[in-house]
Order: structure tokens, then sequence, then C-alpha cells
């Protein structure tokens, strides 16, 4: 009797695997070589149908949003793109997914700068995060047992307050909105929140989606996060969720390992680690429009090293409309302005 059983249920489970194989499979195919494409471009789509099953309807998406198949690449994100195909073949509704990577169609424009004034800067500060709020310079510095937040007077190097973090915490970015100073922690999954006045601990937040914290800015209205890789994610200003996010291209490919950001005149900034050249990114595409080289800058570091003291810190005074750049334990601080070549 149990033997029965056991070859009815097997027979049971070979029937209803048979049945599940039976679902037509599909594949998406784009006119794209290798599935790359430049902005600007129209790609067509259409649909694998190795076993030549019935068709009901087709339904496309690219990054979660409807497109016909005739995929004009005008108005969309740079970067590595979820591409769909909805299908529906007699009572079936089968999924079937792609990628497609969208580059930009320009070459980055190339800028150097010009250096308006050379301040001290704590040789002892890791330098993770440098930001302006009302006129007043603020930093965030990493390393276990070393991270720091603090206001600095920019011109003296002369620290105003300071406040240790504990030390479990990397510290990374930071950014300061509507009085509130947002600070990054490196692997710990944790955002900190203080008050600008006191520095007082106003709460906590995590990483939704990204795994690390790297770097942070704002536009006056949402906060925007790097992760170490190409991606910037924006953060919703009320649950402070990674709620969209754009990756960094350039017409080549994509620019990872950014780190510290910084909102200027209506793009971000980026740093990119272990190197000595930044990104001008769109934030609305993710389009790498410009590289400002920074290597100049290393030869009057007298610590300077390629593999730790590397350029990080970039930070927008609006009152002198100037950059302020600076890197990890560097004795100055620099304020630049931003040159085409």
């Amino acid at each position: 009797m149990f033997r029965f059983k056991y070859f009815i249920v097997t027979c049971l489970g070979l029937l209803l695997a048979s049945c599940a194989s039976e679902k037509p499979q599909f594949s998406v195919k784009t006119s794209a070589k290798k599935s790359i494409a430049k902005l600007g471009e129209t790609v067509k789509l259409s649909l694998n149908n190795p076993d030549g099953a019935s068709i009901n309807s087709i339904t496309y998406s690219l990054d979660g949003k409807k497109v016909s198949e005739s995929l004009s690449l005008k108005d969309v994100k740079l970067g590595k793109q979820d591409l769909i195909a909805t299908v529906v073949s007699g009572n079936d509704t089968i999924v079937a997914e792609s990628n497609l990577i969208v580059l930009s169609n320009k070459r980055p424009q190339l800028y150097t700068f010009e250096i308006i004034n050379t301040y001290p800067h704590d040789p002892t500060s890791y330098t993770q995060g440098l930001e302006f709020y009302n006129g007043e310079l603020y930093e965030s510095t990493g390393q276990y047992g070393e991270s720091k937040l603090r206001k600095v007077d920019y011109k003296t190097g002369e620290v105003l307050k300071n406040l240790d973090l504990n030390n479990g915490y990397f510290a990374e970015g930071l950014t300061i909105l509507n009085d509130k100073i947002y600070q990054l922690t490196w692997k710990a999954d944790t955002g900190i929140i203080y008050d600008v006045s006191t520095f007082e601990k106003l709460g906590i937040f995590r990483y939704n989606q990204s795994k690390e914290g790297w770097g942070l800015c704002n536009d006056g209205n949402s906060l925007y996060k790097s992760d170490g890789t190409e991606k910037i994610w924006t953060l919703n200003t009320t649950t402070l969720t990674e709620d969209n996010k754009i990756e960094a291209y350039t017409d080549k490919g994509k620019i990872g390992r950014l780190n510290e950001l910084e909102w200027i005149e209506g793009k971000i900034y980026a740093n990119i680690y272990e190197n000595t050249g930044v990104a001008i990114i769109n934030p609305n595409n993710g389009a790498t429009e410009g590289v400002v080289d920074f290597t100049p800058l290393t030869a009057q570091i007298s610590n300077y090293s390629s593999n730790d003291n590397v350029l990080n810190g970039i930070a927008y005074n609006p009152e002198t409309q100037t950059v302020f750049v600076t890197g990890k334990r560097w004795d100055k601080l620099f304020e630049v302005k931003i040159i085409k070549k």
C-alpha cells in the first residue's frame, strides 16, 4: 500500500512538472547591438517566440514605464535598465525579462580650475563630507574610532564645534537641509540626523536598497545618496527611503565608486574614490556631462598618497560662488574656480 501511494505521488509530481513546462518560453530581443544603445536613439523591440506559441497581447516596459515596440531613448535614464515584456498567451500571462544599457550620446566636457585661495586644514581629518550652510563649513570625518562631525572656520582651520561618533561608526558623507544635518555611516546601515545648531541627535534612518553609505548632497528639496557604485539614490525627505535612482554613465560606460557629492548650480558633482577627477552629473538622467581634473592639487599636499590620502571633499559656497576641495588627511583646503578647457 505504501509503495502504491508513493507511486501515485511521484506520478502526480511528474504530471505537474510536465504541465508547468508546457508554458511557452519567451525572451525580449532588441535591435541594439549587445543590447547597448545611446541616448536619443530609437530601438526596435520584438519577442523571441521559439515555440511558436499563440500571442494574445504584448506589453513592453522600460524601467517600470510602458513603452512601444519602437522605443525612443530621448527622455530616459542612463545605465542598466530593466526591459520587460508581459505576454498574454492563451490563458497564461508570462513575463519575459531582459536588460538594455543606455549610454550618453555626448562625451564629457573636460574642466580644469584656478586656485583662488589656500587655507589650512586639519591633517588628522579623514575627510568624508564637506558642506557650507549659512556661510559656515561643516565636515564629516571617517575611520573607526576617529569619526567626527565638525563645524570649522574654513579660513583658519579652527574647529568651532566637534562631536565624536560611537567607535562602531565609520562616518561618511553629510548634507544639511532645513536646519538638519544628515550624516552617513559606511557599513552600519545607519544615517544619523542632528540639529545643525546644537549637534543634538534627532534620529536615525536605514538604507533600504543600497548596502553602504558614501556621499550625500541636496538640491534644497531632495537628498541624493551615493553607495560606492555608479548609483545615486534620491531619498524621500519624509521617510528617508531610497525611492528612486540614477546611474552615472558616459558615452563609453558607467562611472563607479562615486563617493562625496555636492549639488552645484543644478548638477551633482561626484568625487570618484581613489581618483583625482570629479564627475559633473545630470541629476535627471545620470549623464556625466563633465569631468574636473584636480590632479595638480596633489603636488601641494605633503602627505599625498594615491592609495589612502586621496581627494575627497567638495563644498560649494553660494556666497562666494566658488568651490572648496580637500582630501583625506590633507593639510590644505583649496578655494577654486572651475574653468572649461
